[in-house]
């Protein structure tokens, strides 16, 4: 029995491999160990990654084995505060010392040291230790960081499945293997580049762009994507061409005609014209004048002649099984899920044995899956259904790693979506009635159809024109039967093919043509990627892996780079400036063949054909082929932040990205060295909407946030209506300094400017409206009143408190000294009297008699323990019962309007006898890296963590 153990030469990242065999191992030491081992009476160890996986494969192995969880990584690269003063000069910068191999520093995550301590308890009762994370380079990884950690002493073996059946996991125990370094090179090496990417490039993001911005590897390729996909967007002239659609009739049976060539010219259609609007070649481009009067001609003649009739057979074949790839665009076109989302339903399915393993480039089927599709495919449809040899599928897909079978039902036998629907929620339904449905038409027959076009001539306006029409009937449906694949959206829908039922004609059989009507068009440009279109782009371009692309998307979502609009991804203005950043100064580092060069190399470190260290050198250092990562940091020179935040829109009009987003400035033509006006941008407008038609009608439109709305009449003010960046608010605006008139020639000069001190500077008087109250209405004596806030509503006769009335940030409420009372509603403010005030304050601030808080979604009578009202509010982290010394949050599922006296009573008095939550020390969160690209931690990557890399 041999097991492969790996120790760290420097404590750190480096490693040597030694073979040890404990129980064949001579002299007194073996003869020791031998009778050790016959002694023991240990279980067998196994840990996984998931606790979802722990579970279900316990059951499976029985009582002889221990399947516990590490929950993702359990260590990744140091954080610098992490790092011992004696490693900060090798370490210091990225915790890897590239002077030196680029020996990364790992360590144990403080969320990890319970879990490790967990695994360490459990190994040393272990008599055999059953390494059984996921089967690819990730997987392999954190396979190798248990062994750094744990530091076994007892036999350990690799070992590996795809799907979660008691078969497989018992099959997986007896089929076990060493670990494979190759892969664990290759996953330490994208680590280690995506730390070197990140951590120099996102620092000029920082200071040119915006603080908090990140880069990486995958992910700015991603964002290009989107921004060129604008970009073309913006370039994009729209064209207009018009047709003649017309119906046609022989025996009674109507169908649809369209008019496609003018004595033998061919009429222009949506596919004639490029990306730009212009077109292609030469054809027919009919006004909408010329379009009309064919059709009054072709009315007026009322019949037409069929001069061909062709009838061409076809075949189509099933789409391949899943990959990870096409799972989330297919789920995403049919099932409108994310990537993420379809990822996170798929881990699931996967967890509870539904499905195999789905993180996979693979095509191919096992032997029993061939076979369980086709039994399945033949006991539905018929034997017809399946060809004679059983489908074999090969992948396409550049940098294709094939280590898993693809994605199918898990077993030798498939289980039917309806036979599964009790043990899954609805989302974990619809995933896996599309993977079976997939798989099972992937092994049936060609679907067989026949296409029928008809060509009909007529005469009109002395021209001969020529019409088409076409219908597709299936005769064989096969593979259709069970699934068919959903589409991308398509630019020009009056392109594609028309299905319709045609009659019997021949040549020469004269048809009838009536109500002939001209159809303008237009081209449009190409549609904005999807999660699904993009997905597909990314993989075709080589560039990450697909068990990355969910997380890469969702990281240009939260980053700002992005937004969904529908299904589509709509870049912002921040993207199209860190985009032109990386463009002007990183251009080979975000040019997509050189990403896609990248994922060649990490695969052939994979393989072990490529020295990780020698690759590391180059990327960073440079080398003939390409300038290094540090000789493009350590010559950046001058970039000037205001041009690469700034899109020219028209002469005078300029869009500028600034620290609260983007906006118009405006240069008047006459005094073009001065700053302009600005102008805000909508939210939602879209960077292609922002022509320069509508960037003049934003600059023109009137500015509702700076309304005047009139003097105070008190001290002859200007009072305005601003909508500002925490809501809508009047202000008084201050007196401007008053002018400086010279003696001698008496001209006025400008007044001196005064050294203040900004906190001295004195400044204006505002009020934020009430709810009710919008910019558009208010007007100057409301806003006087606003104000003149906070109200003064008298004295306490008793203390001899000043009582006023405010509005605050949890809304309108009295204050007497130290102590508020919260009102009812904002009008409130200005109407409640002294005695009603008083009243309030008269009422016990908590209990029976209170008045019901403004935030209480529901009250009842006193507690019977702590004798305090109880209440339901609505809180921070959602709905939650208190008396005030008691908080119960309410359980998910549970609506707050269920909530009665006697229950909350109950949930009291469980949360009491629980007793108070043990108190924890601070710690401080880590801060997420920018550029890191990740690693599993806590399970995140069964979710996607928005971290390039995670799973």
């Amino acid at each position: 029995m041999t097991a492969t153990i790996l120790t760290s030469a420097s404590g750190h990242g480096r490693r040597v491999a030694a073979t040890l065999c404990p129980l064949q191992e001579s002299g007194v030491y073996g003869v020791l160990r031998r009778k050790d081992a016959l002694l023991a009476q240990g279980k067998k160890l196994v840990i996984v990654e998931s606790p979802t996986k722990m579970r279900s494969i316990q059951g499976y192995l029985g009582d002889d084995y221990e399947v516990l969880s590490s929950v993702g990584h359990i260590r990744d690269l140091a954080d610098k505060k992490d790092i011992p003063a004696a490693d900060k000069q090798a370490y210091g910068k990225y915790s890897i010392d590239v002077e030196n191999d680029f020996d990364p520093y790992y360590v144990v995550s403080d969320r990890k040291t319970k879990t490790v301590a967990e695994l360490k308890r459990a190994l040393k009762n272990a008599d055999e230790l059953l390494l059984a994370t996921d089967e690819d380079r990730e997987g392999e990884a954190i396979a190798w960081h248990l062994l750094e950690t744990l530091k076994p002493k007892v036999p350990v073996k690799r070992m590996v499945f795809h799907e979660i059946t008691k078969d497989a996991i018992q099959a997986a125990v007896n089929r076990t293997r060493e670990l494979d370094l190759a892969l664990v090179d290759a996953q330490e090496t994208r680590r280690i580049l995506d730390r070197l990417y990140g951590w120099d490039i996102s620092p000029v993001l920082w200071y040119k762009v915006k603080s908090g911005l990140s880069a990486g590897r995958v992910q700015s390729a991603a964002t290009r994507m989107i921004v060129d996909r604008e970009r073309e967007r913006m370039a994009f002239t729209s064209a207009e061409y018009w047709d003649v659609e017309a119906q046609a009739a022989t025996a009674g049976q109507g169908f649809g005609v369209r008019l496609v060539r003018i004595d033998g010219g061919q009429l222009a259609r949506g596919t004639d014209f490029d990306d730009t609007g212009k077109l292609k070649k030469a054809v027919v481009v009919l006004s909408e004048a010329d379009a009309a009067a064919i059709a009054a001609a072709v009315d007026a003649a009322g019949s037409a002649t069929v001069s061909k009739v062709e009838a061409k057979p076809g075949t189509r074949s099933p789409y391949a099984p899943f990959t990870t790839s096409t799972m989330q665009q297919e789920a995403g076109r049919k099932l409108s899920m994310s990537a993420k989302q379809a990822m996170s339903v798929a881990q699931r399915l996967y967890e509870k044995g539904y499905i195999t393993y789905m993180r996979t480039d693979s095509v191919a089927l096992s032997t029993q899956a061939v076979q369980a599709a086709r039994s399945q495919a033949v006991a539905l449809y018929g034997d017809a259904a399946v060809p004679l040899k059983p489908r074999v599928y090969k992948s396409k897909s550049k940098n294709a790693q094939e280590a898993h079978e693809a994605i199918r039902p898990s077993g030798e036998k498939f289980r039917t979506p309806a036979s599964v629907a009790s043990g899954l929620d609805r989302e974990e339904q619809r995933l896996y009635d599309l993977i079976w449905k997939r798989t099972v038409a992937s092994q049936m027959s060609d679907a067989k159809y026949e296409t029928t076009t008809v060509t009909l001539e007529a005469q009109a306006n002395d021209k001969r024109l020529e019409f088409t029409a076409s219908g597709t009937v299936y005769t064989f449906k096969g593979f259709l039967e069970a699934y068919e694949e959903g589409r991308d959206e398509k630019r020009n829908a009056q392109d594609s093919a028309e299905n319709q039922s045609l009659p019997a004609v021949a040549v020469g059989d004269e048809l009838g043509m009536s109500d002939a009507e001209a159809k303008g068009h237009r081209t449009t440009p190409k549609p904005r990627y999807t999660e699904a279109s993009l997905v597909k782009a990314l993989e075709e371009h080589g560039i990450g892996r697909p068990s990355t692309f969910a997380s890469i998307i969702g990281t240009v979502i939260d980053r700002g780079y992005a937004s969904k609009r529908g299904q589509a991804l709509v870049p912002t203005w921040l993207a199209f400036s860190v985009v032109r950043l990386l463009e002007q100064h990183f251009a080979e580092l975000i040019d997509y063949d050189f990403t896609a060069a990248l994922e060649d190399d990490l695969d052939a470190i994979a393989r072990g054909e490529q020295n990780r260290n020698e690759w590391l050198r180059s990327f960073y250092f440079g080398s003939d082929a390409h300038v290094g990562l540090r000789q493009v940091v350590d010559n950046l020179g001058e970039i000037d932040a205001r041009a690469l935040n700034s899109t020219r829109i028209t002469d005078t009009v300029t869009l500028r990205f600034g620290k609260y987003g983007p906006y118009l400035e405006v240069i008047d033509p006459a005094k073009p060295d001065e700053r302009g006006r600005i102008v805000n941008v909508p939210d939602d407008l879209a960077p292609d909407e922002l022509t320069a038609e509508k960037a003049q009608e934003l600059v023109d439109a009137p500015v509702a946030g700076d309304r005047v709305l009139g003097e105070n009449p008190e001290n002859g003010r200007i009072i305005v209506v601003k909508d500002g960046r925490y809501g809508p608010y009047v202000q008084e605006n201050l007196p401007e300094e008053d002018p400086v008139v010279d003696e001698k020639t008496g001209e006025v000069a400008a007044a001196p400017k005064k050294k203040t001190a900004k906190k001295d500077a004195p400044k204006p008087r505002t009020g934020s409206l009430f709810r009710s109250m919008s910019v558009e209405t208010i007007d100057i004596e409301t806003a006087l009143r606003l104000l003149s806030l906070p109200r003064v509503v008298g004295t306490d006769p008793e203390s001899g408190d000043e009582i006023t009335a405010q509005n605050g940030r949890y809304g309108p409420y009295l204050k007497k000294g130290a102590d508020s009372r919260s009102l009812e509603s904002e009008q409130q403010i200005f109407d409640i009297t002294l005695d009603e005030a008083l009243a309030i304050y008269a009422q016990p601030k908590y209990g029976a008699g209170s008045r019901r808080a403004a935030s209480a979604l529901a009250e009842f009578d006193a507690d019977p323990v702590s004798g305090k009202a109880i209440r339901v509010r609505d809180g921070r982290f959602g709905p939650y019962v208190t008396d005030g010394e008691t908080n119960v949050t309410i359980p998910r599922g549970q609506k707050p309007e269920d909530i009665t006296f006697e229950i909350a009573v109950q949930m009291l008095a469980d949360k009491r006898a629980k007793g108070p939550a043990p108190k924890r020390g601070r710690r401080r969160p880590r801060r997420r890296s920018p550029g890191e690209e990740g690693c599993r931690q806590e399970g995140s990557c069964q979710e996607g963590s928005g971290q390039e890399g995670c799973r």
